[in-house]
């Protein structure tokens, strides 16, 4: 008796065959989507690692800081305040007045001198943040990176080292660092500067701290709980809206905190908008995105109590988002839309602790 031999038909083959690829496909989609969500992660690992370390460099900074009024400090306001200096958007970035703030103040944190070959610390110094701005080769390997300088100083009230070597003695008088005045306000002078002018804004104290931070920008939460750009209370009546223009020289002592934005791009999408600027006229690097990320005193509100935490943070976001959209920013430079992806924004606030 003939057996009969079983076998899988043609079609049951292809059937098979075509379960198979769809499996396949799924898998590798799978896997693909895997691969991006990780890279993404990634990215933003990266530009999270650099935010932290920044904030945590400002809150030892800021802890620290000597709260006084018969010292200096640069730190922003409006013109017609006469009692310390400016530090708005002195970088003009590349569009008007916006770009990224400055400030310098005393703190007594650990100073370097790097011209000393024994790196010794000081006991005090003047601290500064800045990003630069400068377009010159002596900036190159700092240009559109947020710096920090520490000064070294010591506490005594007279000059007991007048070589190159440093420390020089911290004054309390005002007027040191934002003018220029006594001794050693010459030697401060890159604390307040920030363009192509080598004599004045070049310093080997400078060190890039945050090497995807290409915007920096500062405010202050008041005690009384508004958020302004200017370091006192401007309203003497919230019911009649009264303005005062140039309040007692108080310093600091009506802040309770200063709030910090940062704008970080990870290393991959930096590479990326640099291989492009220099592609053509049109296109911008990191200081195009920087200058249309809103001012603080541009964001909604007028820098009284019509301003609301969060406000400008959302702005640079949405300009952010936006050019990830459209590969270009508000001001029409092209911006290569995948590296838009590689930025975040982060900001904290600092106690100040004034009495």
């Amino acid at each position: 008796m003939r057996r009969r031999r079983s076998a899988f038909t043609l079609v049951e083959l292809l059937v098979s065959v075509v379960v198979l690829v769809i499996i396949i496909f799924m898998v590798s989609q799978l896997m693909s989507s895997t691969a991006a969500v990780t890279r993404t992660g990634n990215k933003h690992i990266d530009t999270d690692t650099q935010a932290r370390v920044v904030f945590d460099r400002m809150a030892l900074d800021f802890a620290q800081m000597l709260k006084r009024t018969d010292i200096d400090y640069y730190v922003k306001q409006r013109s017609g305040y006469n009692g310390h200096g400016n530090g708005h958007g002195w970088g003009q970035g590349k569009n008007g007045d916006k770009g990224s703030d400055q400030m310098a103040f005393f703190s007594a944190v650990p100073g370097y001198y790097p011209s000393n070959p024994a790196g010794e610390h000081s006991p005090i110094s003047l601290v500064a943040y800045r990003v630069t701005e400068s377009t010159q080769s002596w900036a190159a390997a700092s240009y559109g990176r947020l710096e920090r300088m520490a000064k070294g100083l010591h506490w005594a009230g007279v000059d007991d080292n007048n070589t190159t070597n440093k420390p020089y003695p911290i004054v309390f008088v005002p007027g040191q660092v934002t003018t220029g005045a006594g001794p050693w306000g010459s030697q401060w002078q890159t604390a307040i500067n920030n363009d192509n002018t080598q004599s004045t804004s070049s310093d080997a104290d400078y060190e890039v701290i945050g090497p995807g931070v290409f915007r920096f920008e500062y405010f202050y939460l008041l005690k009384n709980g508004r958020v302004t750009d200017w370091p006192w209370d401007r309203w003497l009546d919230t019911i009649n809206r009264q303005k005062i223009s140039d309040p007692p020289s108080i310093g600091l002592s009506q802040v309770e905190a200063i709030g910090v934005a940062i704008a970080v791009i990870n290393p991959e999408a930096r590479a990326l908008i640099q291989q492009t600027a220099a592609g053509g006229a049109g296109n911008g690097d990191v200081l195009d995105i920087a200058a249309d990320l809103a001012d603080f005193k541009n964001a909604n509100g007028v820098g009284n109590a019509g301003k609301k935490i969060g406000d400008m943070e959302n702005k640079w976001k949405g300009v952010v988002e936006s050019i990830a959209q459209t590969g270009q920013t508000p001001s029409n430079k092209l911006i290569p839309r995948e590296a838009a992806k590689g930025i975040r924004i982060y900001s904290r606030y600092f106690d100040l602790k004034t009495l």
